[in-house]
């Protein structure tokens, strides 16, 4: 793109600041040419800068799913990222001292429950399914990862199949096998496999929530009190409605995530927290923790140009990014995560925790204990790549950012971007989220000031 010349119409400050951005585009030397903002005292110029970055994808190393949550469960197909299942497992609870169905207690009926709190996936019009299998092997007081599974029985004891449509918070009733119905419903009158939890675990060791293959849409549901198995009673004689619960309520669970990415450009990436090309297309996906390093030296050649300038506007774009249907919604929210050459991430020197570029407008630095300019490493007040739907970019700003690194207060690194916000939590946790971009539309947009 050609350098834009120093506009020399007589208008006001402010209207030569509207007019000039209009006129915005990336100039080869910026140190020298760029649209002056006061050209009657020739003092203030505003100077725009266009830095394309590249990116390769790296998978990320078995990441702790234990405790996410979410049951995400789910089975989806790419040509990119190929062919991704997510089964949730997880134990169930019973409240000591809950009042027990009696020997007069007659069945109605029972249901396994799943609180659906988010549905992402493709012609979400058409029905899906999910089973619910008892484990051969209950889950440990151990970490479970992404890669982590159990064994579990072949039939299931209940199963559903519904279209979502546009519906995504619904509570779905999956009606249990009755003979399984049948016989747990005789332990629980009279058994002692419910006398305690100790006991009822062994009895019951948990569930595994399984996808169709096929399906390609996944599926969020809750733990707590709304998913689990709920029976339905009367006692002899009485029509009152009663009720018992198992639910997952301070139920230990994890998400395993099985991939197979044979035949497709990330077929390549097959050692952890590597680097790899995938061509012109890079993308995120989240369970399977799959995520991008960016490579920031760009930044270094375009900063060693400047002397004197004040950053107005910087900001980090990705997209726009590959149109996905209807029923997907792209990862939206990530942090970019300082890390060095082999992809591990740097740690702050105060207190060990994981170093993120902050925010616009947050301090990029902090003083130790000694009185040293370290980065800050204060999480909240992260920089937040966020999506917009609209133009369908990723985009944050990162000005305060450029600030800091042209005062040298900040040691520019490469940066890795990971799917989590303070307030949403960690998305490579929680779902199957995802998106492609070309590797030419990861882009650091700068407008800046020199005097003269």
């Amino acid at each position: 793109m050609e350098c834009i010349p120093a506009l020399r119409a007589k208008f006001s400050v402010l209207s030569y600041a509207f007019f000039a951005l209009l006129l915005l585009g990336a100039c080869s030397d910026p140190a020298t040419v760029g649209i002056e903002l006061a050209p009657q005292n020739n003092q203030i110029g505003v100077y725009y800068k266009e830095i394309t970055l590249d990116a390769q994808v790296v998978l990320l190393d078995s990441f702790n799913t234990t405790n996410a949550g979410i049951l995400v469960v789910g089975d989806e197909e790419d040509p990119y990222f190929g062919k991704t299942r997510s089964t949730a497992y997880t134990r169930l609870h019973i409240e000591q001292g809950s009042q027990r169905p009696t020997a007069v207690a007659v069945l109605d009926s029972v249901f396994f429950n799943l609180s659906t709190v988010s549905v992402n996936g493709s012609d979400l019009d058409k029905k899906k399914k999910y089973s619910v299998h008892l484990l051969t092997k209950p889950l440990e007081d151990t970490l479970y990862y992404n890669f982590s599974k159990l064994p579990y029985e072949a039939s299931p004891i209940a199963t559903i199949e519904l279209a979502f449509k546009t519906t995504k918070d619904t509570l779905l009733k999956a009606p249990i096998n009755p003979v399984f119905a049948g016989e747990v419903f005789g332990k629980l009158k009279k058994g002692n496999e419910f006398d305690n939890l100790f006991n009822f675990r062994k009895y019951i060791p948990g569930v595994a929530i399984v996808p169709r293959a096929g399906d390609n849409t996944t599926a969020g549901f809750s733990l707590g009190g709304n998913t689990g198995i709920t029976f339905y009673y009367h006692n002899t004689g009485d029509t009152t409605k009663l009720k018992y619960t198992i639910s997952t309520f301070s139920s230990r669970s994890f998400n395993g995530i099985e991939s197979d990415r044979s035949g497709t450009p990330t077929e390549v990436v097959n050692q952890y927290k590597k680097s790899f090309s995938t061509g012109n297309v890079v993308g995120m996906k989240s369970g399977l923790g799959l995520a991008l390093r960016v490579d920031t030296r760009p930044i270094d050649a375009f900063l060693d140009t400047l002397s004197g300038i004040v950053f107005n506007q910087v900001n980090l774009q990705l997209g726009p990014i590959e149109t996905q249907s209807d029923g997907n919604k792209p990862i939206s929210g990530m942090v970019m995560k300082m890390v060095d050459s082999q992809n591990r991430v740097l740690l702050s020197s105060i207190n060990k925790a994981e170093l993120h570029v902050q925010g616009d407008g947050q301090a990029q630095v902090v003083a130790d204990e000694k009185g040293n300019v370290v980065p800050n490493n204060f999480f909240p007040s992260s920089a937040i790549i966020g999506y917009d739907a609209t133009t369908k970019t990723q985009r944050v700003g990162i000005s305060s950012y450029f600030n800091a690194l042209y005062k040298d207060q900040l040691k520019r690194t490469d940066w890795l971007l990971y799917a989590i916000t303070p307030s949403t939590g960690d998305d490579f946790k929680r779902s199957l989220r995802q998106f492609k971009v070309n590797r030419n539309q990861l882009k650091i947009t700068v407008i800046y000031s020199k005097t003269k």
